[in-house]
């Protein structure tokens, strides 16, 4: 108890002093002090949340899709603890359990409190121990990273150990489009509730060059596909085996798309129906809501709770995040691999004008060094579409070498300095006509403390 107490002040007063001298949000530093000081912290403060946690881990989509649960969770009425931020290794789970704590590091109101954690994919054996939850949430699994997992199946078999070692009384919520995530539905004595699309209005022609699980898992042979949604995403089959895409307990079963949001109609357990209009845009913040409604509905929730959440929804710092800087919309879109970003330009381009964009590509670790993924990413989706482009970052001239093979010459659009960048992109674009930003993940940090700025908003971690 007194150690508890002493890791949870020392995790306060590190955040607050890291914050008051400008050296970030303090949203991993306390939680690295508070595990040195008592290390069972995360699991001995995770039991004082009377409605226990859920976790959500997987390539793409986990930063929006927990935050769509937590809204729909507090139209529930329930209050939830969360790593809001995005810190999603165990010290950025510590950070926010302390942050919810009392100084002598007591949870209140505990009856109304719930976990929901997005958790990196290879830190998701620790968080499953240390957190017991009640349920997972597995969004997708792409190629992201390639210097850190190397390919998917790393990944895909540290996920396979976990689930294996999972209690009976977990529910595991799993993407049954994807592959990769479906063969993890096949564990024995698996609690499972698997999400899909179930409208095929919005499915392209063929698989994407980035699409990874291409071969069955049971077989090897090559996969069918009845829809292809983005990336290896789809209604898919094994001819060989006979292996499928399993039915799905929530499914959205009509989707409309606008430029900046989605209507959709989600079919959820026991014959119930939820409608509204999602404010974001793309088919993957589709597939993000989905996943949410699914874990709430895992959890308990109603459809007027889910309706209610996500129609309220507002977009994730960074990501499809849109501020106002001198007359001009600035949008701010994360993209950090091949599957990610062909979504965002196709996103991009089915708005069917031309447009301001802004590229930042960096390598710094937390990135990912390897950046070779960009010659997977089919930048000529956007033939037509440019008005004026700008390139930058780290690695600003090897986009620009990439986007030269797609027949875009923008050699002489490298800034390499990043307020230079976006000085010269806002000046470039016409006062009412919106601009995109389009950074890697560190490059976004930057980029969105600089707009956010320039805008009059918060930092990225007082939002939630």
């Amino acid at each position: 108890m007194i150690r508890r107490s002493v890791a949870v002040a020392a995790a306060k007063l590190t955040g607050g002093l890291s914050r008051r001298l400008g050296f970030g949000g303090g949203t991993a530093l306390p939680g690295l002090v508070a595990e040195r000081i008592d290390p069972e912290i995360v699991s001995d403060m995770a039991a004082q949340l009377g409605r226990g946690s859920v976790l959500v881990t997987g390539t793409n989509g986990k930063t929006t899709t927990a935050r769509l649960l937590r809204g729909i969770l507090r139209s529930s009425g329930l209050s939830p603890v969360a790593n809001s931020a995005g810190s999603n290794m165990m010290r950025g789970i510590a950070a926010a359990l302390a942050e919810s704590a009392t100084w002598t590091g007591d949870i209140r109101q505990r009856d109304r409190r719930i976990g929901v954690f997005e958790v990196d994919e290879a830190t998701l054996p620790q968080a499953v121990s240390a957190l017991r939850p009640r349920a997972i949430v597995f969004t997708n699994l792409f190629r992201d990273q390639l210097d850190r997992y190397g390919e998917v199946e790393y990944v895909g078999g540290i996920w396979r150990e976990t689930i294996d070692g999972l209690d009976a009384k977990v529910t595991v919520i799993l993407n049954a489009d994807d592959p990769s995530l479906a063969a993890l539905g096949r564990r024995a004595g698996l609690r499972t509730l698997f999400f899909g699309l179930e409208d095929e209005s919005l499915a392209i022609e063929k698989l994407e060059h980035a699409a990874d699980a291409r071969w069955c898992s049971i077989c090897g042979r090559e996969l069918s596909y009845s829809a292809i949604y983005y990336g290896h995403l789809g209604h898919w089959r094994c001819e060989g085996c006979d292996t499928s895409r399993p039915g799905v307990e929530v499914g959205i079963t009509s989707i409309e798309t606008f430029p900046e949001a989605l209507s959709l109609t989600v079919s959820l357990p026991n014959d119930q129906t939820a409608q509204f209009k999602l404010p974001l845009s793309g088919l993957y913040n589709a597939y993000n809501a989905l996943a949410a409604a699914a874990a709430a509905s895992a959890l308990g929730a109603t459809n007027h709770d889910i309706e209610r959440g996500l129609r309220h929804a507002s977009a994730t710092f960074g990501r499809q995040e849109r501020l106002t800087i001198e007359g001009r919309d600035v949008e701010v879109i994360l993209a950090k691999n091949p599957a990610g970003l062909n979504e965002v330009l196709r996103t991009i381009t089915n708005n069917g004008r031309s447009e301001n964009i802004v590229f930042f590509l960096n390598d710094d670790i937390a990135d990912g060094r390897d950046i070779s993924w960009i010659w997977d990413v089919d930048f000529e989706l956007l033939s037509g579409s440019l008005k004026n482009v700008t390139v930058s970052g780290i690695r600003a001239w090897d986009m620009a070498l990439r986007l030269k093979y797609a027949g875009f010459d923008t050699f002489d659009r490298v800034e390499l300095d990043t307020e230079r960048a976006l000085r010269k992109a806002l000046t470039e674009t016409p006062e009412g006509e919106p601009l995109i930003v389009v950074p890697t993940y560190t490059a976004m940090l930057d980029v969105r403390e600089m707009l956010a700025r320039w805008a009059g908003k918060k930092a990225f971690w007082q939002e939630d």
